[in-house]
Protein backbone atom coordinates (compact mmCIF):
# COMPACT_ATOMS: atom_id res chain seq x y z
CA UNK A 1 0.00 0.00 0.00
CA UNK A 2 1.18 3.49 -1.09
CA UNK A 3 1.71 6.14 1.48
CA UNK A 4 0.91 9.58 0.49
CA UNK A 5 1.97 12.88 2.46
CA UNK A 6 0.04 15.90 2.37
CA UNK A 7 1.50 19.63 3.83
CA UNK A 8 -1.25 21.50 4.51
CA UNK A 9 -3.86 18.68 5.00
CA UNK A 10 -6.92 19.99 6.80
CA UNK A 11 -8.21 22.43 4.92
CA UNK A 12 -9.09 23.74 0.90
CA UNK A 13 -6.85 21.83 -1.61
CA UNK A 14 -5.04 20.23 1.32
CA UNK A 15 -8.16 18.14 2.67
CA UNK A 16 -9.51 17.24 -0.87
CA UNK A 17 -6.09 16.00 -1.70
CA UNK A 18 -6.05 13.91 1.64
CA UNK A 19 -10.23 12.60 0.53
CA UNK A 20 -9.00 11.33 -3.07
CA UNK A 21 -5.72 9.75 -1.71
CA UNK A 22 -7.49 7.95 1.03
CA UNK A 23 -10.32 7.08 -1.54
CA UNK A 24 -7.88 5.22 -4.08
CA UNK A 25 -6.28 3.32 -0.70
CA UNK A 26 -2.77 5.35 0.45
CA UNK A 27 -2.47 5.65 3.91
CA UNK A 28 -1.89 9.42 4.44
CA UNK A 29 0.05 11.47 6.32
CA UNK A 30 -0.92 14.96 7.34
CA UNK A 31 1.33 17.84 8.21
CA UNK A 32 -0.55 21.04 9.81
CA UNK A 33 -0.71 23.13 12.75
CA UNK A 34 -4.42 22.56 13.90
CA UNK A 35 -4.29 19.46 16.13
CA UNK A 36 -8.06 19.23 16.71
CA UNK A 37 -8.79 19.42 13.10
CA UNK A 38 -6.35 16.74 12.35
CA UNK A 39 -7.39 14.34 14.98
CA UNK A 40 -10.96 14.78 13.83
CA UNK A 41 -9.72 13.82 9.81
CA UNK A 42 -7.37 11.29 11.12
CA UNK A 43 -10.60 9.59 12.69
CA UNK A 44 -13.29 10.60 9.31
CA UNK A 45 -10.87 9.13 6.95
CA UNK A 46 -9.62 6.32 8.98
CA UNK A 47 -13.16 5.04 9.31
CA UNK A 48 -14.25 6.10 5.97
CA UNK A 49 -11.62 4.28 3.57
CA UNK A 50 -10.05 1.79 5.98
CA UNK A 51 -6.47 3.94 5.40
CA UNK A 52 -4.01 4.91 7.77
CA UNK A 53 -3.97 7.86 9.06
CA UNK A 54 -0.49 9.66 10.59
CA UNK A 55 -0.33 13.15 11.64
CA UNK A 56 2.46 15.32 12.33
CA UNK A 57 1.95 18.68 14.11
CA UNK A 58 4.36 21.12 12.55
CA UNK A 59 4.80 24.61 11.44
CA UNK A 60 6.90 24.94 8.34
CA UNK A 61 7.52 28.60 9.30
CA UNK A 62 9.62 27.10 11.85
CA UNK A 63 13.10 25.37 10.38
CA UNK A 64 13.04 22.90 13.37
CA UNK A 65 9.73 21.64 12.32
CA UNK A 66 11.01 21.31 8.84
CA UNK A 67 14.02 19.24 9.96
CA UNK A 68 11.06 17.36 11.74
CA UNK A 69 9.61 16.56 8.44
CA UNK A 70 12.63 16.09 6.73
CA UNK A 71 13.65 12.96 8.95
CA UNK A 72 10.10 11.71 8.58
CA UNK A 73 10.20 12.15 4.77
CA UNK A 74 13.57 10.00 5.12
CA UNK A 75 12.35 7.41 7.31
CA UNK A 76 13.79 4.47 5.02
CA UNK A 77 11.33 1.87 7.31
CA UNK A 78 8.02 3.58 6.52
CA UNK A 79 8.65 4.95 2.94
CA UNK A 80 6.68 8.17 1.29
CA UNK A 81 5.83 7.40 -1.85
CA UNK A 82 3.98 10.47 -2.75
CA UNK A 83 4.69 14.01 -1.06
CA UNK A 84 2.03 17.01 -1.51
CA UNK A 85 3.77 20.02 -0.60
CA UNK A 86 0.21 21.98 -0.49
CA UNK A 87 0.88 24.51 2.72
CA UNK A 88 0.60 27.87 2.23
CA UNK A 89 -1.53 31.18 2.56
CA UNK A 90 -2.37 34.15 0.57
CA UNK A 91 -0.40 37.09 0.89
CA UNK A 92 -1.78 40.45 -0.56
CA UNK A 93 0.26 42.74 1.74
CA UNK A 94 1.98 45.33 -0.83
CA UNK A 95 5.91 44.83 -1.89
CA UNK A 96 6.39 48.45 -0.13
CA UNK A 97 4.84 47.99 3.18
CA UNK A 98 7.24 48.51 6.05
CA UNK A 99 4.83 46.42 8.22
CA UNK A 100 4.41 43.20 6.04
CA UNK A 101 8.28 42.09 6.44
CA UNK A 102 7.16 39.49 9.03
CA UNK A 103 4.46 38.27 6.59
CA UNK A 104 6.71 38.21 3.46
CA UNK A 105 9.25 36.70 5.56
CA UNK A 106 6.79 33.59 6.75
CA UNK A 107 5.88 33.15 3.31
CA UNK A 108 8.99 32.70 1.94
CA UNK A 109 9.72 30.23 4.67
CA UNK A 110 6.80 28.03 3.97
CA UNK A 111 6.21 28.24 0.65
CA UNK A 112 9.55 28.32 -0.84
CA UNK A 113 11.84 27.24 1.98
CA UNK A 114 10.10 24.23 2.89
CA UNK A 115 9.19 23.17 -0.15
CA UNK A 116 12.65 23.32 -1.42
CA UNK A 117 14.07 21.14 1.45
CA UNK A 118 11.60 18.47 1.77
CA UNK A 119 11.03 18.18 -2.03
CA UNK A 120 15.10 17.44 -1.93
CA UNK A 121 14.22 15.02 0.90
CA UNK A 122 12.01 13.13 -0.89
CA UNK A 123 13.65 13.25 -4.23
CA UNK A 124 17.16 11.94 -2.44
CA UNK A 125 15.15 9.29 -0.71
CA UNK A 126 12.48 8.22 -3.56
CA UNK A 127 15.22 8.37 -6.21
CA UNK A 128 16.97 5.60 -3.97
CA UNK A 129 14.20 3.34 -4.06
CA UNK A 130 13.66 3.97 -8.12
CA UNK A 131 9.64 5.25 -7.65
CA UNK A 132 7.72 8.11 -5.79
CA UNK A 133 6.40 11.51 -6.64
CA UNK A 134 6.54 15.06 -5.69
CA UNK A 135 3.87 17.50 -6.53
CA UNK A 136 4.23 21.03 -5.58
CA UNK A 137 1.27 23.65 -5.34
CA UNK A 138 2.01 26.68 -7.38
CA UNK A 139 -0.87 28.87 -8.55
CA UNK A 140 -1.96 31.07 -11.95
CA UNK A 141 -0.54 33.63 -10.15
CA UNK A 142 3.10 32.49 -11.39
CA UNK A 143 2.15 34.11 -14.95
CA UNK A 144 0.95 37.85 -13.07
CA UNK A 145 2.92 40.32 -11.39
CA UNK A 146 1.03 40.59 -8.32
CA UNK A 147 3.54 41.35 -5.40
CA UNK A 148 5.39 38.43 -3.16
CA UNK A 149 2.97 35.70 -3.38
CA UNK A 150 3.02 35.79 -7.46
CA UNK A 151 6.91 35.72 -7.27
CA UNK A 152 6.97 32.76 -4.85
CA UNK A 153 4.66 30.53 -6.90
CA UNK A 154 6.77 31.69 -10.15
CA UNK A 155 9.63 29.97 -8.14
CA UNK A 156 7.86 27.01 -7.47
CA UNK A 157 6.93 26.24 -11.17
CA UNK A 158 10.16 27.23 -12.12
CA UNK A 159 11.58 24.69 -9.22
CA UNK A 160 9.67 21.86 -9.83
CA UNK A 161 10.48 22.13 -13.51
CA UNK A 162 14.57 22.10 -12.60
CA UNK A 163 13.59 18.78 -10.49
CA UNK A 164 11.53 17.54 -13.07
CA UNK A 165 15.13 17.63 -14.79
CA UNK A 166 17.20 16.37 -12.34
CA UNK A 167 14.69 13.43 -11.80
CA UNK A 168 14.35 12.22 -15.21
CA UNK A 169 15.04 8.60 -15.94
CA UNK A 170 15.53 7.78 -11.71
CA UNK A 171 11.77 6.53 -11.54
CA UNK A 172 10.67 9.52 -9.71
CA UNK A 173 8.31 12.27 -10.80
CA UNK A 174 7.69 15.96 -9.60
CA UNK A 175 4.96 18.08 -11.05
CA UNK A 176 3.71 21.75 -10.27
CA UNK A 177 -0.02 22.42 -10.21
CA UNK A 178 -1.04 25.55 -11.20
CA UNK A 179 -4.62 26.37 -10.16
CA UNK A 180 -6.86 29.33 -10.37
CA UNK A 181 -9.46 30.52 -8.30
CA UNK A 182 -10.90 27.58 -5.98
CA UNK A 183 -13.64 27.53 -4.02
CA UNK A 184 -11.98 26.83 -0.74
CA UNK A 185 -10.83 28.28 2.94
CA UNK A 186 -7.97 30.10 1.03
CA UNK A 187 -9.48 33.04 0.40
CA UNK A 188 -12.20 33.90 3.12
CA UNK A 189 -9.89 33.18 5.46
CA UNK A 190 -7.49 35.58 4.02
CA UNK A 191 -10.53 38.01 4.05
CA UNK A 192 -10.28 38.16 0.48
CA UNK A 193 -13.58 38.40 -1.40
CA UNK A 194 -12.83 38.55 -4.65
CA UNK A 195 -16.23 39.93 -5.74
CA UNK A 196 -14.75 41.30 -9.06
CA UNK A 197 -14.12 37.46 -10.45
CA UNK A 198 -17.28 36.15 -12.50
CA UNK A 199 -18.50 32.51 -11.22
CA UNK A 200 -16.77 31.28 -14.52
CA UNK A 201 -13.53 31.62 -13.20
CA UNK A 202 -13.51 29.56 -10.14
CA UNK A 203 -12.75 26.09 -10.08
CA UNK A 204 -14.21 23.19 -7.52
CA UNK A 205 -11.43 21.32 -5.40
CA UNK A 206 -12.90 18.51 -5.94
CA UNK A 207 -12.44 18.84 -9.59
CA UNK A 208 -8.93 20.61 -9.21
CA UNK A 209 -7.58 17.40 -7.32
CA UNK A 210 -9.11 14.45 -9.55
CA UNK A 211 -7.59 16.58 -12.15
CA UNK A 212 -3.83 16.76 -10.88
CA UNK A 213 -3.65 13.52 -9.63
CA UNK A 214 -4.95 12.08 -13.36
CA UNK A 215 -2.13 14.25 -14.62
CA UNK A 216 0.58 13.33 -11.96
CA UNK A 217 -0.09 9.42 -13.21
CA UNK A 218 0.20 10.68 -17.30
CA UNK A 219 3.55 11.96 -16.33
CA UNK A 220 2.76 15.77 -16.79
CA UNK A 221 5.87 18.28 -15.37
CA UNK A 222 3.14 21.18 -14.86
CA UNK A 223 -0.93 20.56 -13.90
CA UNK A 224 -3.12 23.38 -15.55
CA UNK A 225 -6.74 22.45 -14.76
CA UNK A 226 -9.70 23.33 -16.42
CA UNK A 227 -9.92 24.06 -20.25
CA UNK A 228 -10.58 27.79 -19.66
CA UNK A 229 -7.51 28.12 -17.33
CA UNK A 230 -5.35 26.29 -19.96
CA UNK A 231 -6.52 28.50 -22.04
CA UNK A 232 -6.01 31.66 -20.04
CA UNK A 233 -2.37 30.19 -19.26
CA UNK A 234 -1.53 29.44 -23.28
CA UNK A 235 -2.75 33.21 -23.34
CA UNK A 236 -0.90 34.40 -21.01
CA UNK A 237 2.29 32.84 -21.88
CA UNK A 238 2.53 34.19 -25.43
CA UNK A 239 1.42 37.51 -24.27
CA UNK A 240 4.38 40.61 -23.90
CA UNK A 241 5.54 41.25 -20.82
CA UNK A 242 4.66 44.31 -21.04
CA UNK A 243 0.98 43.94 -21.67
CA UNK A 244 0.96 40.94 -18.75
CA UNK A 245 2.53 44.03 -16.01
CA UNK A 246 -0.65 46.07 -17.50
CA UNK A 247 -3.12 43.90 -16.49
CA UNK A 248 -1.52 42.73 -13.64
CA UNK A 249 -1.72 46.53 -12.34
CA UNK A 250 -5.53 46.43 -13.54
CA UNK A 251 -6.31 43.13 -11.25
CA UNK A 252 -4.04 44.41 -8.35
CA UNK A 253 -6.35 47.61 -8.72
CA UNK A 254 -9.52 45.94 -8.52
CA UNK A 255 -8.69 43.71 -6.29
CA UNK A 256 -7.44 46.79 -3.78
CA UNK A 257 -11.23 48.01 -3.90
CA UNK A 258 -12.95 44.89 -3.13
CA UNK A 259 -10.34 43.01 -0.61
CA UNK A 260 -9.18 43.92 3.13
CA UNK A 261 -6.99 43.73 4.83
CA UNK A 262 -3.66 43.10 3.29
CA UNK A 263 -2.05 41.53 5.41
CA UNK A 264 -3.65 38.39 7.52
CA UNK A 265 -1.39 35.27 7.15
CA UNK A 266 -4.67 32.93 8.31
CA UNK A 267 -4.90 30.95 4.92
CA UNK A 268 -2.22 28.54 6.10
CA UNK A 269 -3.37 25.18 7.00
Amino acid sequence: MATSMVTGGTSGIGREFVTQLAARGDDIVIVARDTERMAAIKADVEARYGVSVETIAADLSRREDVDQITTRVEDPNHPVDLLVNNAGFAVHAKILDPEALELHDRAVEVMMRAVLVLSAAAGRAMKARGHGAILNLSSSSAWINTGNYSAIKAWVLTFTEGLSNELAGTGVKAMALCPGWVHTEFHSRANVTANHLPDFFWIDAEVLVREALNDLDHDKVVSIPTPLWKFFIAVATHTPRSAMRFLSRTLSSSRDKDDHPRHTPGGEA
